[in-house]
């Protein structure tokens, strides 16, 4: 009894230094956007704030207008988000539920896609939205997207665990795929389709080279993109620098926060469903 109590001390200290070492690199940014100028650049750094400068953060959206560029990346990963549950809620349904010829081998060519690196069809992608003139658009930041072989494979492994029986009874009162997919299949696969919900939307709201490559202007720009233009070659104020930072991962880890909230609710929910 001793040592098992022991060992659950062993791990709960293990997850505690674990998630101070994640937390850390949040919480020392939010204590640099508050500090004065002096005190962010002086050394050694100071790790916790003598002054509190809220000002920080008036002062860059008068620098930048990181308001705009907040506004673009919700937009862009909001679609793109949403683009990715549709394609890939039906694709996986027609692989798990439907029976067509060549089925095996296509799905295996959606697997098979996620081995290939994005950096590999980088240039394809960017000559193919060039041609269709769809640079610094938003059609350029998120149609080549809107589909993932990864969010495909996800669903359609969570579809599969759905009873039979439950699509059979459904048929047989008259359902059809359409019905039996809006009306059953998405409300029981509310945790996969929360997982993917938070996953396509953060990885998006983090996404940098993409952005980089195919914006130009000020105002199609993305967070990513824009907080580096509070870097500036003849001197760098680090407080506004993290000042923009805070800015920018605040809005990500309230979504995280309450995307896992409703991630687990829905899980408990698919599961008494199930």
């Amino acid at each position: 009894m001793k040592k098992h109590i022991a060992g659950q001390a062993a791990v709960y200290l293990i997850l505690i230094v674990a998630a101070i070492f994640a937390l850390y690199p949040v919480v020392y940014s939010f204590f640099l956007s508050v500090m004065k100028p002096e005190e962010a650049s002086a050394f050694p750094p100071s790790i916790i704030p003598h002054s509190f400068n809220p000002a920080n953060f008036i002062d860059v959206f008068g620098i930048v207008p990181i308001a705009a560029f907040i506004g673009n990346t919700f937009l862009v990963s909001g679609i793109v988000m949403v683009g990715q549950l549709i394609t890939a809620s039906l694709a996986a349904y027609a692989f798990a539920k439907m029976d067509f010829k060549g089925k095996g081998f296509i799905f295996s060519l959606f697997v098979a896609s996620m081995m290939v690196p994005w950096e590999v069809t980088m240039i394809p992608n960017y000559l193919t939205v060039r041609s269709l003139n769809w640079l610094d658009t938003y059609q350029g930041l998120t149609v080549p997207f809107l589909a993932t072989a990864f969010g495909t494979f996800l669903l359609r492994q969570f579809f599969l665990q759905l009873p039979k029986e439950l699509f059979e009874a459904a048929r047989m009162d008259g359902c059809g795929h359409i019905r039996y997919f809006l009306l059953h299949v998405l409300p029981l696969s509310r945790p996969a389709i929360g997982t993917l919900a938070v996953y396509s939307f953060l990885n998006t709201y983090n996404s940098y080279l993409w952005p980089l490559l195919i914006t130009n202007s000020e105002m199609m720009r993305t967070v990513q993109i824009g907080i580096s233009m509070l870097e500036f070659q003849e001197s760098t104020s680090w407080n506004l620098v993290f000042a923009g930072i805070t800015l920018v991962i605040l809005p990500s880890l309230l979504l995280l926060v309450f995307g896992l909230k409703q991630l687990v609710r829905g899980m408990a929910a698919g599961a008494l469903k199930g």
